[in-house]
């Protein structure tokens, strides 16, 4: 036995405390994202371009600290709020139920001024004339809905809001008990407003006339009361038939101080609770289900060595936990997608090594030397395969954003894990049942013959013309679909599903909303049709002539927002480019890395025209089917990539193999060699990828439906473009036969 073994087993079991200590028990110590749990992820944006040149500095740092105050004060539990880039906050807050009271916490300026009100009628009669005198301007205040005042302002305000104290929540004894906001300004500001309303006090009593004063806040006028007393105490009010919640919510965002600069809303993207709760369950399902089927897939198959690959797969799934909530990494909804896909991809590796110590024991071999020469030939191709798929999930998470760097995180942990439990576990595992050189009876069923004599290469110009014809009709019905094969991620625009209590008509929805400004509406059904929940998106601002058209039809109380998705057009235009980047930085990054592992850049070159013909059916496919492309389409194709390049890796793995031993045979019979010899690992890696993703499809629910119908259809398109593309093209590149 290896004199290391303690060793190993050690490091083994170490490595299972630490993460279940990590992540046990698992509801308080897995983070779920924010599409599990419900919230929202916000991106602002500072316009720096609306303040002065020598005020943009730290304008950003200012902007971030005075939103932390305020979103502290709201009461938000674990939020989380940074910086990104030059002008753009991300905040991400779980939890949220009251979405828009958020929205108007976080983005509102907050710029409180008092600036004095015209009382000259002859000024006042030119400014409503369309003749605004220099140095004024004029305003309207708005009493109730049906009375409004036109206000002819000073324009430099007599004191601005860097005076306030404090500012509470009271309820207005004078009138109907109405909420108002209390103000205390500070000594300088109390000083200021007191010489203010003194000077008005004398003017009032000298021609009886009451001067106003007018409280703006963001350019807009809540109040102009009148200054008929002395306040010497630095204590002023705003009132404007305010509810309890808007007058707290006006008394934060001033306690917390005025951004620097006005923010916009570059990008939400908002989950409500009962679709996070939906999202959940259907996680759980899909993932369970797909690793059962694994389970008996492998272990009915494998049988002894199964088994063992099923030990492995459960500590897999322990140290992917233990991982995530020892990084602090959140689970998202993609990121459950990227343990399923892990689950598939893991058993790869078992395969890999169980297809070689197969072919060692034909030989002759004893067991456990056949063992180790199974782990020592299959090292270098799922060192190889696991790397170029790594590849693609660190560029995934560069380029992506929310939930797509969650599906990053945990692919990348979950083919760390995996390499380590299929080639260091199961390992220790056959050393153990191997001591003192013991055999074992490693039986294992065999669906293809030992190595079939099917000649692939020969089928290669069908092959090209059926790609070809496939590709052709897929990139007709891309073209033809112009910008609508975009989602709002990519052309900007807002998407909201809703769940109503009982069945309307999608027509009566267009007409209400067409009845208040809507026009370019998509709405279509979501679901089941018990369901009741239906997507609209729009182009613009429209979120508040949505909600109006919604309220006036069925009223409020009679339907739920589940989720809310807002794009920029400038960030959804950004969004597109880091897209093409992505795929477009793998496809290079591989190319790279296949041409210096296998010393030839023909590899690289096939590997990559193979990867185009994957991406392009499975977009053609998109295309035809009618769905959209977004940012886990994105990440639904780079995982394409990385799943086809791991089947073309293995096969050109082998021919690199058999090259050196088949010296005198044609290129066309090493080709056809290997891949009959690697077939048995190609169909069985396919189908067990294929099942989890199948389970992922069925159970997964419609939010990542289409997520897992592009990984469908790339599982079986990339297993074929392995034998059938990649390899063939090898022939074509040397010349040779």
């Amino acid at each position: 036995m290896d004199k290391n073994f303690k060793w190993k087993v050690l490091i083994i079991i170490g490595i299972i405390a630490f993460s279940l200590w990590k992540f046990y028990p698992p509801q308080e110590k897995i983070n779920l994202g924010l599409d599990l749990q419900g919230g929202m992820h916000l991106i602002l944006q500072v316009e720096l371009d609306k303040i002065p040149e020598e005020a943009r500095k730290d304008a950003v740092d200012r902007a971030l600290e005075v939103i932390r105050n305020r979103i502290d004060e709201f009461g938000v539990r674990e939020p989380s709020i940074q910086k990104q880039g030059i002008d753009k906050i991300i905040i991400q807050l779980p939890g949220i139920t009251d979405r828009k009271r958020a929205l108007n916490i976080i983005g509102k300026t907050a710029h409180l001024e008092f600036r004095l009100v015209s009382d000259n009628p002859e000024l006042v009669e030119k400014a409503t004339g369309g003749e605004v005198p220099e140095g004024y301007e004029l305003k309207t205040l708005v009493h109730d809905k049906l009375r409004e005042e036109e206000l002819l302002l000073e324009k430099e305000p007599v004191l601005t809001g860097d005076k306030l104290l404090t500012a509470g929540v009271q309820f207005d004894t004078s009138g109907f008990g109405q909420p108002i906001v209390a103000l205390t300004l500070d000594k300088d500001g109390g000083r200021i407003f007191s010489n203010v309303t003194q000077e008005a006090v004398k003017k009032f009593r000298s021609d009886g006339i009451a001067r106003r004063l007018a409280i703006v806040l963001d350019g807009k006028i809540h109040s102009a009361p009148q200054m008929k007393e002395h306040i010497p105490s630095g204590k002023a009010v705003i009132t404007g038939n305010f509810t309890y919640d808007e007058a707290s919510d006006l008394a934060l965002v001033l306690r917390a101080g005025a951004l620097p600069a006005p923010v916009v809303v570059a990008e939400e993207r908002s989950v409500g609770p009962t679709l996070g709760q939906d999202s959940v369950k259907r996680g759980i399902i899909a993932t369970l289900c797909g690793f059962a089927g694994v389970i008996i897939l492998i272990a009915v198959y494998y049988l002894l060595s199964g088994m063992i690959a099923v030990f492995a797969l459960l500590l897999n799934m322990v140290i992917i936990m233990g991982a995530m909530a020892a990084f602090g990494a959140s689970l998202t909804l993609p990121g459950i997608a990227g343990i399923i896909l892990t689950i598939g991809m893991s058993v790869d590796a078992n395969v890999l090594v169980f297809e070689r110590i197969r072919e060692e024991l034909r030989t002759g071999k004893t067991t456990r030397s056949a063992i180790s020469s199974g782990y020592h030939r299959a090292f270098g191709t799922i060192l190889d395969a696991n790397i170029t798929t790594l590849i693609t999930a660190l560029l995934l998470f560069y380029f992506g954003t929310g939930p797509i760097k969650g599906f990053a995180v945990t692919l990348s942990i979950g083919i760390i894990s995996s390499m380590f439990t299929a080639l260091f576990v199961t390992r220790v595992v056959f050393d153990f049942l191997t001591r003192n050189k013991r055999e074992l009876n490693l039986k294992m069923f065999s669906v293809i013959p030992s190595e079939p004599k099917i000649n692939f290469v020969s089928k290669r110009f069908i092959a090209f013309a059926l790609s070809l014809i496939i590709i052709g009709i897929g990139s007709v019905s891309f073209y033809m679909r112009g910008e609508e094969r975009y989602g709002i991620d990519f052309t900007g625009g807002m998407l909201k599903q809703v769940k109503f209590k009982s069945p309307i008509d999608i027509a009566v929805i267009r007409d209400a909303l067409s009845e208040h400004g809507v026009i370019d509406a998509q709405i279509q059904t979501f679901g089941d049709q018990k369901s009741n929940e239906i997507i609209i998106r729009t182009k613009g601002e429209t979120e508040d002539a949505v909600d109006n058209a919604l309220n006036a039809l069925i009223g409020e109380d009679n339907y739920e927002i589940l989720r809310v998705e807002r794009v920029g057009p400038a960030v959804g235009s950004d969004l597109r480019k880091k897209a093409v980047k992505a795929i477009i930085f793998a496809l290079l990054a591989i190319l790279l890395y296949i041409g210096w592992r296998f010393r030839s850049v023909k590899y690289g070159f096939a590997a990559i025209a193979a990867l185009f013909h994957d991406v392009l059916i499975a977009a053609g496919m998109l295309a035809l089917t009618g769905r959209e492309f977004s940012l886990p389409i994105i990440a639904a194709l780079l995982t394409i990539v990385g799943y086809s390049l791991n089947d073309t890796i293995v096969i050109f793995d082998r021919i690199r193999e058999d090259l050196k031993l088949m010296r005198k045979s044609t290129l066309t019979e090493v080709i056809n060699k290997s891949v009959n010899q690697t077939l048995s690992r190609t169909l069985l890696t396919s189908v067990t990828t294929l099942l989890v993703v199948l389970f992922l499809f069925i159970f997964g629910g419609q939010v990542i439906n289409d997520f897992a119908f592009t990984l469908l259809v790339g599982v079986i398109v990339g297993t074929y473009s392995s034998v059938y593309v990649a390899s063939p093209l090898l022939i074509g590149w040397s010349g040779k036969k």
